[in-house]
């Protein structure tokens, strides 16, 4: 794996302690295994002071995580920042009001959903998960997010799979990858 930030030494522990596996969860799939990393205390106090430091003092006030491992990162960051934490779910498992996003896979279709009173317009979001395959989860919480009037100021990713294209689905909006894979 290469880094987006050949700088900071702190990257390549992050990307030695995310473990590889070829052909899961099918033949021909390279799956980045973040449990390794999470493993690894060092390496994932790094990941989260890079995001921190990142987003320290950028006015931004809502960390969306994206279900389930963007709920990993992003409450820790949402601490370190000030801002609230809104979990991004799949369908049917938040109470209450929700609005919908669906978008499509490589494989099919899903919906995004979100508690309606979570977010108010004028607010600034990050968007976090923890891997950008082909960005159709990403962009389907730039929609969900952006339909109530929410800033996006950007997304944010420990991995990047390039070769994907995933950055293009984003409508422009600015991704943040601490890894990305070769």
């Amino acid at each position: 794996m290469a880094s987006q930030d050949e700088q900071d030494p702190r990257i390549s522990n992050i990307s030695s302690a995310i473990r590889v596996i070829p052909d899961f969860p099918k033949p021909g799939i390279i799956f980045q295994d973040i449990t390794t990393l999470l493993l690894d205390t060092k390496a994932f106090r790094d990941t989260i002071d890079l995001f921190v430091e990142r987003y320290r003092g950028k006015d931004i006030s809502v960390v969306a995580g994206i279900e389930a491992r963007g709920f990993i990162f992003g409450p820790p960051i949402a601490l370190a920042i000030g801002a609230k934490f809104v979990p991004m779910r799949k369908p049917n498992k938040l109470p209450g009001e929700v609005l919908s996003e669906e978008y499509s896979l490589e494989y099919g279709k899903d919906t995004m959903e979100m508690h309606v009173d979570a977010v108010k317009a004028g607010e600034r979001a990050l968007i976090i998960d923890d891997l950008v395959a082909t960005g159709g989860t990403l962009s389907a919480a730039i929609r969900l997010l952006e339909c109530v009037g929410v800033h996006v100021v950007e997304c944010a990713c420990v991995i990047e799979l390039p070769e994907l294209k995933g950055r293009e689905r984003l409508g422009g909006k600015p991704l943040f990858v601490l890894v990305s894979s070769t």
